[in-house]
């Protein structure tokens, strides 16, 4: 199906717009077996940037294995779900998924349903437990089949934050580094979408993930980018958008990916025949209508302290909030009340923090807020 504009999932083919340097480096990171830790706000595209060049990846001596571990939720959890991961993508037909079990996890007798076509839709369930396989052996699966394959695989982890939430999350990432850092046939890519997660785990000394690998900041796509594509999408559905107003998409949602395919969606679903302004805030309301749910139910339990201080963010106060007129303003307490609000909120994932300040990341939710919650 030819989609006009895709969100809410990775995106590939005519929907992936721009990032013709950041795949050229990922591809030759890829291909030269360089690990890489991919950083970047949330909703700009980290997930499709990753498929596209696993996509690309044409060498035979190449594989590129994905996985995505948001709902693992403890050590053995990931285990299963990065065996599962590796049993099937380095395989070239069904019936070799059975022979790579057999193989490479003798001591497992796994439930395994096959679709008709090739690759498609099968369903691995392998039982791995402590009882039966040790972590180390099953970290070390990538290096043992790349070496009988004699190829190079490439494991790429989305959401990778969540290996600290793991009951004893030091320990765990430990084991992972402790054995990854070993192999020679294997590279990672490591990412996910808590930015400040992602950086305490590789940036701070202290950590076993310090200095793993290259890191690469993602940057959002410009507008200059995202103008003529947005306006060739129109013209494939046999509309026309002005450029001004795929500027003003774009500037709406601070080209954040996403948003600028969702709301860029609604505005097309409003056109006739040429975007009007109309359309154009049609489109908006419909963004800020999708989204409102999600935002009510981030809110839900919050102090009157930490909603006057995100009314402080989305009124442009992103710095001094120990100030007389700030504290008396939004009423926020006491000075030392300023530390953990913003603790709180960032454990949320409601706000972001950098040495510029304080900021509210998502602009919709901006849009939202303010109208819900007026000063």
């Amino acid at each position: 199906m030819n989609k006009a504009f895709v969100y809410g999932k990775s995106v590939d083919g005519e929907n992936f717009t721009d990032r013709v340097k950041e795949t050229a480096r990922l591809k030759l990171n890829f291909e030269n077996g360089i690990n890489v830790i991919l950083v970047s706000p949330r909703r700009v595209g980290k997930s499709s940037v990753v498929k596209k060049v696993k996509s690309e990846i044409v060498r035979e001596d190449i594989k590129v294995v994905y996985m995505d571990i948001y709902d693992c939720r403890s050590e053995y959890d990931f285990y299963n779900r990065f065996a599962s991961a590796l049993m099937k993508q380095t395989a070239t037909r069904t019936e070799q998924v059975v022979e790579h079990v057999k193989r490479f996890l003798v001591r497992l007798a796994p439930k395994i349903s096959f679709s008709p076509e090739p690759l498609s839709d099968i369903s691995l369930s392998l039982g791995i437990t402590p009882q039966n396989y040790q972590p180390e052996e099953i970290l070390q699966l990538p290096e043992l089949i790349a070496r009988e394959q004699g190829i190079h695989i490439v494991v790429c982890i989305d959401e990778f934050q969540q290996t600290g939430e793991f009951p004893d999350a030091l320990t765990v990432q430990k084991r992972m580094r402790g054995v990854w850092q070993h192999q020679d046939n294997v590279s990672y890519c490591l990412f996910g979408s808590k930015r400040h997660l992602m950086t305490k785990l590789f940036q701070n000394r202290r950590m076993p993930f310090y200095q793993f690998g290259e890191m690469m900041y993602l940057d959002k796509i410009p507008t200059a980018d995202w103008v003529p594509f947005i306006r060739s999408r129109f013209e494939s559905q046999g509309k026309q958008i002005s450029e001004e107003l795929a500027r003003r998409i774009c500037e709406t949602v601070e080209n954040c990916s996403s948003y600028v395919q969702q709301l860029a969606w609604n505005v097309l679903a409003e056109t006739r025949v040429e975007t009007t302004e109309q359309d154009f805030l049609n489109g908006v309301e419909a963004l800020i209508a999708q989204c409102s749910g999600l935002f009510e139910e981030q809110l839900l339990g919050l102090t009157s302290y930490q909603l006057n201080f995100i009314r402080a963010l989305c009124n442009g106060i992103h710095t001094d909030f120990c100030s007389k007129a700030v504290m008396e303003q939004y009423n926020l307490g006491s000075k030392s009340n300023i530390t953990r609000l913003k603790t709180a909120l960032r454990e949320r994932e409601l706000i972001e923090i950098d040495r510029n300040g304080v900021y509210i990341e998502d602009p919709v939710f901006r849009h939202w807020f303010r109208r819900e919650y007026p000063m």
